[in-house]
Parts: structure tokens; C-alpha cells; sequence
């Protein structure tokens, strides 16, 4: 019988039951053995009983027949009472720290069985110089990745002079990059769950670049349309940076440090402004989209010190690369990685179940990922749109922005062939920075109010903003409620770029991300008509559209079930 417990141990529980078996062992030694001990400790009651030895006590007592009196028998029932206050502080204890951690505080012997987290270790290792130059490396490929979709907002009116497109054809331009990236989001998260973060950010940089380079040189407007779909495609990998980045972030610095690193989105988005009123009038747009198209191919360069996610590691079944990867990290922060073994929270056997879409709808998260999906596709549908019906107002600042429609313009102004003026790129420019401000209140106020209400607010005031606009004002006081709305839209997108990577477990982040990315794109398609098209009509119906539909986000963000602030990452969703 016994040989047949140890055959089904062999099979997928032998390493417990060796161990279980051994403590049992240890723990009838040590009670039965302290038990028997204590009564001789009190028989050599008269001796030191650290130094004392059987010669000293065969020559100086006569302990061969000594019999227990009064005072030995009281002592050891105070021993024997001793079990109650042991079992009473094992109650206390072991639903707070678990069995094992139980046992092994109260055997004192945990030299051998220690164990920690990638969580325990981020913890331990702390925010230092690795996590700056994370900052910088991913920093910059978000920098890139701003400075292609900012092309959006000033390509058209160049395009539409040297091919005289219409403007549904110029709102087919952001459609079509858009379209790219819709369609290989989750692509790009399936690529980076499975080959790694690092190689799927490098791919898809290399392939913007080239991309990028290639439109430069297009032809004609539907050759031009085809590569810069390719580069939507390929762009829709960068924001995998974010998960890398997230994921060596120790808890008390994750929100405010994604939030930080949303300058360089900001400052890409300005560089961008900058390379057009340098370039754009003077060389022409091509040689614009081809110093656009650098940054990108910078960044495969720079990703030589760019480190593979060590959560991505762990739980890909590669503890060893994993564990060099987090002593680096101690070694460039100087501190020391916890004692003992490094282990994943779940079986590492079941990973062929990560990177399925089907998960992220799974009884846990379903609600979750729905709403997710609608922040994102609102967000992405006010942010580019009041990006692209800025420039459509600075075309139009001669008239009442509520007011204007297609008749006026066409009879009293030049606008069907009108490149933007160093006035209206010094006004774009500024609007591009008012991301900064809009991040800082962020960071201020994200870990105090929380996530979802962060949101909330910023999508309410973004809508407020935006409706003041249906007033006839002079140019100034346009371009200072247009740098409020950006700056409140920008701030409530990198809020549900923090949200997003923090409420999915390690085994689906990178999906998760890839998901909410590519059906945000769903927002994206749609706004250049409303921004573009429509606003060929009139100029009131776009902004109350975008006034309408942020006070849904605000609603569905109230509405998301998990709250992220202070919650540890998870690991895995099964």
C-alpha cells in the first residue's frame, strides 16, 4: 500500500509529498524531542546548561537517581500549557501569511525555502537609474510614434494643393492610417506576448520607418494611401513600449511615471509642429515625411540597451533569463534582489492559454474589457478629432466657428487651395503643448482621486471646454479653449493608458493593450469625417458631436468594476 502512495506521488506531486513527508518528520522530532528534553533540563537544574558535560555531572551530583520534586512537575505543566497561546497565534497568523510561511516562521529555519515575486522584486529593487533610462528608451519610440500620427494634422492642406483631393479624400488619409492600425493591433499584441516585448517593438519600428519613407516618394495619392496605411500598421506596435515600461515599475511610481513619460508624446507632437514650419513651405512635404520618418530607425539603434520584460521572461518559462534581467536592474539601481528563489504564481505549463482575445471576455473581465474598449474608442475619437478640427478652425479664422458652412467659404475666401501660414503652425505648436500641463494635472491628481474618476473628470471638463467654442471669439480666446481641450483629452487618454496595462494580469497585458489600441482605431476612422467632412457644412455639428460623446466616456469610466490605485500587477488570469 505504501509503495503505491509513493508511485502516484512520482506522478505530478512528488515534489510535495517528499517535502510534506520531511516536515512531518522534523515536526514529531521537535515536539517529542523538546517534550523529553525539557525534562532533562530540569534535572540539571543545578548546573549551566549550555557548558555542562557528562563527566561534571557523574563527578558532582548525584543526578544517576534523581527524582522529580514539586517545582519540576509545575514547570512542566506551565510547558504543556504553552501549546494553547502557540495554537492561538497560529490562528492568528496563518490566513494572513499562508501555511507555508506559517510553518516556516515558527520552525525559525527559512535559509533554504525562501521565494519571491517579480512583484516582490520590483518592490525590492525600487525606482533608480534603470528605470530613467527605461524612461528615455521607451520615452523616445513614443516620441516617434507621436511624431507620425501628428502628420495627420498638417498633411492635408498640402496634399490637397498638389493633387486637388477633395475632403473626403483628405479625411481618407487619417481613415486609412487608422484602418492600418485597427486591423494589426491585436496582431502586434500577439507578437509581443509570444516573441517578447523588446523584438516586437523593434519590428515595428523598422518597419514605420520604412514605411514612412516610402510614402515620401509616392507617386500619386492612392500609392501615397497605401504606405501610409502600412505605417498605421506598423505604428500600432509601438505602444507595446508602454507595457515594457509598466512592467518594471514598482507600485508607488507606476501611475505617475506613465504619465510622465507621456511628455515625450507631447514633445514629439511640438518637434513635429516644428519640423513643419521649417520644412513644410520652403522644402515640401516630402522631404517633411522623410526627417519624420528618422526618429523611428533612431530607436532600433538605441533598443541595443533595451531589456526584455523580466515578467514576459517569467512567465514565458524562462526564469534564468528573468533573474538576469532583474540583477541587472540591481546592479544599475544598486540595490539587492530578496533572498531565495524567484517563482510565478501559477504553473508555467499552462501559457499556451495566454494571448487569446476570448480571454479578455472571460467571466473576470468581460465588463472590464467592453467598457475598456469604449474609453478607448472615445478617447482616440476626441483626441485625434480635436486634433484634426483645429486646423480646419485655423483655416476658417476669419468667421464665426459656429456658424460657418460650405457656401461662405467658397464665396468669400480661398480656402480651396490654402497652406497653413507660420501663424497657424505657431498656433498648432501650442496646442501640441498644452499636453504637458494637461499630464502634470494628471500626475497630481490621479493617485488621489483614482483612475476611473481621473477619467471621468477630464472627459466632463473636455466637453465643457469644447462647447464654449460654439461662441463667435476672437482667435485668441479660440486657441486658449482649443489648449484646454487638448490639454483635458490628453490627460484623460494617458490615464486609460495607465488603467488599461495595470487592470489585465501579465499573461494578457500585451493583448490587452494591442486590443483597446486597435479598436480605438474604430474612433479614429470616424473623426476626420466629422472634423473634415462635416465640418464642411457646418462647424457646430462637430463640436457638439465630440461635446456629446465625451460625456459618455465620462460615464463609462464611472461605470469601470476595478479600481487600479494601490493594486498589485497580476501575473496570470487563470
Amino acid at each position: 500500500m505504501i509503495l503505491l502512495e509513493v508511485f502516484w506521488a512520482v506522478d505530478g506531486f512528488w515534489k510535495t509529498s517528499v517535502l510534506v513527508w520531511a516536515l512531518w518528520i522534523i515536526a514529531n522530532f521537535c515536539y517529542y524531542g523538546i517534550t523529553l528534553f525539557t525534562t532533562v533540563i530540569y534535572q540539571n537544574d543545578d548546573y549551566c546548561h549550555a557548558n555542562g558535560t557528562t563527566s561534571e555531572i557523574t563527578n558532582n551530583s548525584s543526578i544517576g537517581c534523581r527524582l522529580l520534586d514539586k517545582q519540576d512537575y509545575v514547570d512542566l505543566l506551565a510547558t504543556s500549557l504553552a501549546e494553547i497561546p502557540g495554537l492561538i497565534v497560529t490562528v492568528l497568523i496563518i490566513e494572513v501569511i499562508g501555511r507555508k510561511y506559517t510553518m516556516a516562521l515558527e520552525l525559525m529555519d527559512t535559509s533554504n525555502n525562501n521565494i519571491f515575486t517579480i512583484d516582490e522584486a520590483i518592490e525590492a529593487l525600487g525606482f533608480g537609474k534603470f528605470q530613467i533610462m527605461l524612461s528615455l528608451l521607451t520615452g523616445f519610440a513614443w516620441m516617434a510614434d507621436a511624431m507620425e500620427m501628428m502628420i495627420l494634422a498638417f498633411l492635408s492642406p498640402s496634399l490637397h494643393c498638389e493633387w486637388n483631393i477633395s475632403k473626403t479624400q483628405q479625411a481618407l488619409i487619417t481613415t486609412t492610417v487608422f484602418s492600418g492600425i485597427l486591423l494589426s493591433g491585436t496582431i502586434w499584441g500577439k507578437i509581443c506576448d509570444k516573441f517578447g516585448r523588446k523584438i516586437g517593438l523593434i519590428l515595428a519600428s523598422l518597419m514605420g520607418s520604412l514605411m514612412g519613407v516610402a510614402s515620401a516618394i509616392s507617386p500619386n495619392f492612392y500609392i501615397f494611401l497605401l504606405f501610409r496605411g502600412l505605417v498605421g500598421v506598423a505604428i500600432s506596435g509601438v505602444p507595446q513600449s508602454f507595457t515594457l515600461y509598466s512592467e518594471f515599475l514598482p507600485k508607488s511610481h507606476r501611475a505617475k511615471c506613465m504619465i510622465l513619460i507621456e511628455v515625450f508624446w507631447a514633445v514629439g507632437t511640438g518637434f513635429e509642429a516644428i519640423l513643419a514650419l521649417l520644412i513644410m513651405n520652403s522644402w515640401g512635404w516630402r522631404w517633411w515625411l522623410f526627417f519624420s520618418s528618422i526618429p523611428l530607425f533612431v530607436f532600433i539603434l538605441l533598443s541595443n540597451w533595451l531589456p526584455e520584460s523580466a515578467r514576459y521572461l517569467m512567465t514565458s518559462g524562462k526564469p534564468k533569463e528573468a533573474l538576469k534581467t532583474l540583477q541587472y536592474v540591481a546592479y544599475m539601481n544598486g540595490r539587492k534582489l530578496p533572498d531565495g528563489k524567484l517563482v510565478v504564481e501559477k504553473d508555467d505549463s499552462k501559457q499556451a492559454k495566454r494571448s487569446k482575445i476570448s480571454d479578455l471576455l472571460t467571466d473576470g473581465f468581460w465588463k472590464t474589457s467592453v467598457l475598456v474598449w469604449a474609453l478607448w474608442i472615445i478617447a482616440s475619437f476626441s483626441y485625434y478629432g480635436i486634433t484634426l478640427f483645429a486646423t480646419v478652425i485655423y483655416q476658417n479664422d476669419g468667421y464665426c466657428h459656429a456658424n460657418v458652412t460650405t457656401s461662405e467659404i467658397t464665396n468669400t475666401s480661398s480656402i480651396e487651395c490654402k497652406l497653413l501660414g507660420k501663424e497657424d503652425y505657431i498656433d498648432l505648436l501650442t496646442n501640441s503643448l498644452a499636453e504637458i500641463p494637461g499630464l502634470i494635472v494628471t500626475v497630481f491628481i490621479i493617485e488621489f482621486i483614482g483612475r476611473k474618476y481621473t477619467m471621468a473628470l477630464e472627459f466632463g471638463a473636455f466637453a465643457i471646454c469644447i462647447s464654449i467654442l460654439y461662441f463667435c471669439l476672437p482667435r485668441s480666446l479660440v486657441t486658449v479653449f482649443l489648449f484646454m481641450c487638448r490639454a483635458l483629452i490628453a490627460g484623460a487618454f494617458q490615464a486609460l493608458y495607465v488603467y488599461t496595462p495595470e487592470v489585465y494580469p501579465t499573461t494578457l497585458r500585451g493583448i490587452g493593450l494591442g486590443t483597446a489600441n486597435a479598436v480605438a482605431r474604430i474612433g479614429s476612422i470616424i473623426t476626420p469625417f466629422v472634423a473634415q467632412v462635416v465640418s464642411d457644412f457646418s462647424l457646430l455639428i462637430p463640436i457638439i458631436i465630440y461635446g456629446g460623446v465625451s460625456l459618455v466616456g465620462a460615464l463609462a469610466a464611472v461605470l469601470l468594476p476595478i479600481e487600479t490605485r494601490g493594486r498589485p500587477m497580476m501575473e496570470t488570469h487563470y
